[in-house]
Parts: C-alpha cells; sequence; structure tokens
C-alpha cells in the first residue's frame, strides 16, 4: 500500500493520543489493587459496552473473519449475532451471581463455590490458554496486517505491536484499558463502517453486491456442514464457546466486574449486544466484498481485509483506517494482558506464594506479569503460522477447556449440591474427550465435538452429584454496600436484541 505524508501523520497521532488518554485516566492507579484490575469498580454503562466490544474485536476479525467470510460468506456472522443473545442470558442470569459475590477473578467464582483447588486449575487453565491462543494470535494477525500494508516482516511487527499495547497497560491497568477502549473501539466501528460503504461503491452498489454474492449471503448451512451446521448455530455446539467466551472468560467479563452497580453492568452488556448485531456488515461483508473484486490477487483468506484497504481507501484516509485497524490489535491485546495478570497475581501469588501481599505489591506483581506475558506472547505467535487459518485456530483450541469450564460454572450456580469433583473432573475430563473427538472425527463440525464433550460432562456432573453430593448447600459470600439492584430496563432490552437477531437470520436465512 501506498502511503502518503499525511497517512503517517493521522496514525502516530492517533495512537499518541490512545496512550496519552489511557494513561491520564489511569493516573491513580496505583492507590489500590482494585483501581487497577477493577478500575475501582466505577465505570458506567456506556463505558462498559464499548470497551467489551472494542476488546473482542480484533484483527482476529478484521484478518480472521473477514478471511472466512471471503471462504464461507455470511455464515461466519453466527459467532456475533448468537453471541448477541449470549449476552443478554449473560446479564439477566449470570452477572447478578458475579457481582453480588464481589469477586475479581472468574476462577475466584468457583473457589467459593467449590474449593480453592477448583480456583488454581482453572486460573492454570486460563492464563495458558491467554498465552497459547488469544495473545498470540492478536499478535501474529496484527503483524500479519502490518505485512500486508507496510510490508513490515511479521517478527518485527508482532514486537512493535507488544511493546506498544504492554507499555500503557503494565502502568495503567484496567483504567488504560477501557479508556484506550473507548476511543479505539469508536475509530474501528467507523473505520469498518467507511470500508464497507467504500466497497458498496467498488462493486457497483448494495444491488449489484447482494446479487452477486448470491450464496455466500446465506447464514444457515445444512446441518452436516463441516464447520457451521445449522444445528450447531441454533440448538448445538456454538452455545458453549459462545457462554465461555462472554460470561465465564476474565478477558471479557472484567470490564462488567468493574461496573458501579448491577444496572449498570447490565445495561452495558446490553449496548455491547446491541454493537454486536452490526458487526458483521463492517467485517464480513468486505471479505465477500474482497472475494469478488480481487480474488485473483488474494494467495490467504487472511489478507482479504487488509488488501481491501489497500484498494479502495483514498490518500488520507488509508492512515485513519490503519490506525483504527492498529487500534484495534492494542485493544484486545491490552485487555487480554490485563485479565492474564489480573488471574495470575489475585489467583496463584497472592493464594499461593504471598497470601499476606500489600495492594502495592499487588499491582507490582501485576505490571510485573503483564511485561513477562508479552514477551512469552511475541515468542510464540510466529508458530501460528503453522496452523493455517487464524479464525478456526482460535475457535479449535478454546474446545480444550471451554466446555470444562462452562459445565463447572453451569453446574456451580443452578445446582446447590454438586460437589468440587464435578468441577475438576469437569476441567480435566473436557480436555482428552474433545481432543479425541477432534482427531479422531477431523470431519465432524469441531461445534459439534464441543456439544458432545458438554454433554459427557453433563453426565459426570449429574453422576458425581447422585453418588457424592454436598451434604450442605454452599453459602455464597456477598460484598458489602455494593448496588445489587438489577436494571428494570435490561430484561426488554433483551427482548428487543432477541427480536433484533431473529429478523435478521430471517433476512439472510
Amino acid at each position: 500500500m501506498h502511503f502518503e505524508l499525511l497517512d503517517y501523520v493521522v496514525f502516530v497521532l492517533f495512537i499518541a493520543f490512545v496512550i496519552g488518554v489511557s494513561l491520564f485516566a489511569s493516573r491513580d492507579s496505583e492507590s489500590s489493587d482494585e483501581n487497577y484490575f477493577l478500575a475501582g469498580r466505577k465505570l458506567t454503562w456506556w463505558l462498559i459496552g464499548f470497551s467489551l466490544i472494542a476488546s473482542n474485536i480484533s484483527t482476529e476479525h478484521f484478518v480472521g473473519m473477514a478471511g472466512r467470510g471471503y471462504d464461507i460468506g455470511l455464515a461466519i456472522a453466527s459467532y456475533e449475532w448468537m453471541a448477541a443473545v449470549t449476552l443478554v442470558i449473560v446479564a439477566l442470569f449470570f452477572l447478578p451471581k458475579f457481582l453480588k459475590s464481589g469477586i475479581y477473578t472468574m476462577p475466584q467464582f468457583l473457589e467459593y463455590r467449590y474449593n480453592r483447588n477448583a480456583r488454581t486449575l482453572m486460573a492454570t487453565l486460563i492464563m495458558m490458554a491467554y498465552i497459547i491462543v488469544a495473545l498470540a494470535t492478536v499478535l501474529y494477525s496484527g503483524a500479519l496486517a502490518l505485512e500486508a500494508i507496510y510490508g513490515l516482516n511479521i517478527i518485527y511487527g508482532i514486537w512493535l505491536i507488544g511493546i506498544l499495547a504492554g507499555g500503557y497497560t503494565v502502568y495503567g491497568g484496567l483504567k488504560a484499558v477501557v479508556w484506550s477502549d473507548l476511543i479505539q473501539g469508536a475509530a474501528l466501528l467507523l473505520g469498518g463502517a467507511l470500508v464497507m460503504v467504500l466497497g458498496f461503491q467498488a462493486i457497483g452498489g448494495p444491488a449489484e453486491f447482494f446479487e452477486i454474492a448470491g450464496d455466500k449471503l446465506h447464514t444457515v448451512k445444512p446441518w452436516n456442514d463441516p464447520e457451521m451446521p445449522w444445528v450447531a448455530v441454533f440448538f448445538g455446539g456454538l452455545w458453549i464457546p459462545n457462554l465461555f467466551y462472554w460470561g465465564l472468560n476474565q478477558f471479557i467479563t472484567q470490564r462488567a466486574l468493574g461496573a458501579r452497580s448491577l444496572a449498570e453492568g447490565q445495561k452495558g452488556i446490553m449496548f455491547a449486544a446491541f454493537l454486536k448485531l452490526l458487526i458483521p456488515f463492517i467485517i464480513v461483508f468486505p471479505g465477500i466484498m474482497a472475494y469478488h473484486l480481487y480474488a485473483d490477487q488474494i494467495a490467504n483468506p487472511d489478507q482479504a481485509f487488509p488488501i481491501l484497504m489497500s484498494k479502495i481507501l483514498p490518500a488520507g484516509l488509508r492512515g485513519a483506517m490503519f490506525a483504527a485497524l492498529f487500534g484495534a490489535v492494542m485493544s484486545s491485546l491490552d485487555s487480554m494482558l490485563n485479565s492474564a495478570s489480573t488471574i495470575f497475581t489475585v489467583d496463584i501469588y497472592k493464594e499461593h506464594i504471598n497470601r499476606k501481599a500489600t495492594p502495592r505489591q499487588l499491582v507490582t506483581i501485576g505490571r510485573v506479569t503483564t511485561a513477562l506475558f508479552v514477551i512469552i506472547g511475541c515468542l510464540w505467535s510466529p508458530i501460528i503460522s503453522n496452523f493455517g487459518s487464524v479464525f478456526q485456530y482460535i475457535q479449535k483450541i478454546w474446545g480444550f477447556i471451554s466446555p470444562g469450564i462452562v459445565a463447572a460454572f453451569v453446574f456451580g450456580m443452578f445446582s446447590k449440591r454438586t460437589p468440587p469433583a464435578g468441577a475438576i473432573g469437569s476441567m480435566l475430563l473436557g480436555i482428552p474427550i474433545y481432543g479425541a473427538l477432534l482427531f479422531g472425527l477431523p470431519k465432524v463440525a469441531f461445534l459439534h465435538h464441543m456439544l458432545i464433550t458438554f454433554a459427557c460432562l453433563c453426565v459426570w456432573n449429574v453422576a458425581i452429584t447422585m453418588i457424592a453430593p454436598l451434604k450442605q448447600p454452599v453459602t455464597m459470600p456477598e460484598i458489602p454496600g455494593y448496588d445489587h439492584r438489577p436494571s428494570r430496563i435490561a430484561p426488554v432490552l433483551g427482548a428487543i436484541i432477541v427480536a433484533l437477531t431473529a429478523v435478521l437470520y430471517i433476512i439472510f436465512w
């Protein structure tokens, strides 16, 4: 891509503005561990909603999801539209239980409900997954975009992204993260919308696009489709990664845990759910456009969005759009780093290494851990090139731990008698069961593998509950002085979002 001076100026000013605002907003983060890890529990709904989306959407979407759109079309949008419905469930049924207990991390909930071993096991699995899956894929896909646009060597790109995003995250904690997310999320949505509009113009208008796109605009695939079978989307395996990612994943839930009240947290999640409905139009549509406009120039589907950008954006806007894309990388990376360091500091260091650590010591450990995770992620990232599609790599690898964690939480929240062995067994057994299905039935959709794994773990939990139930239900702790009153408007907003999701599926059936 040819860049002019204006493009470079816009790019540098945007990145400097994001970092400057983040550092200023987080200037008091050292005052306590609650300030550093949960932004003092003072986050408002609009900040939570934007941060959820900005943290979620990154180059794994603009590179990976757009690439799947290039390959299989709008069917990949089910990850976004069904996520909107999942967010409604999380806001109404999961979040009240989490905020009431005053947890800092999701593994902490497992200790309150089960025991310390369940907490430590989940913390270990999550940290490993963050480094091997989440951090590495964001770094790699971001560097892949840098290579496609700038021609920058992938290794250099990985370290550049890691150093920039890691720097202000080390200093500012969650407050720095959510403010950077706000700015980058807005730029991301506007930039993606701009590429979509210019893509429509390049292809001859919306009417022409809908005509030539044809089968790529169908969201519902046959029941035996190898990637997105409709059975898995509506009734099966897709619910497992969605419930895990949006309801039990520290990387995402940490924003809601920092809400100043339950009502604010619920409204923030509903806002994020509404934004999720829009994402396929600014990510998957451009991937389909790239297929019809530049298929002869795209060797790897993951290059679809960057190449489309390079072809349709005029001088002056290239720097702005790339700044938004680069901001998306940093937004996801800073969130993952902060969440991973929170889990290590709160669930491992404070629990097993130094139980008497002061708040200032915990902040210091969080910063050191963040820096260490950046280095490990940068070293592992180049290996991802051996696994094919970035998006498929992410979804498949998470499957080793997500069914077990979902089973542990579902039975923990809704079954009063399930013993610790149920949760621990779920997280351990889920790994070999899913692995056996994945490698033994390679032609079966991995979403089916997730559902089968989850079903096996449900059988395990029911059996262990019948054989060795808890003698007395666990009494969960309650955070003093916190406003636990639910939002009155949240159920109404949830119903509207579910209805809108149904309408979208009908339109693009």
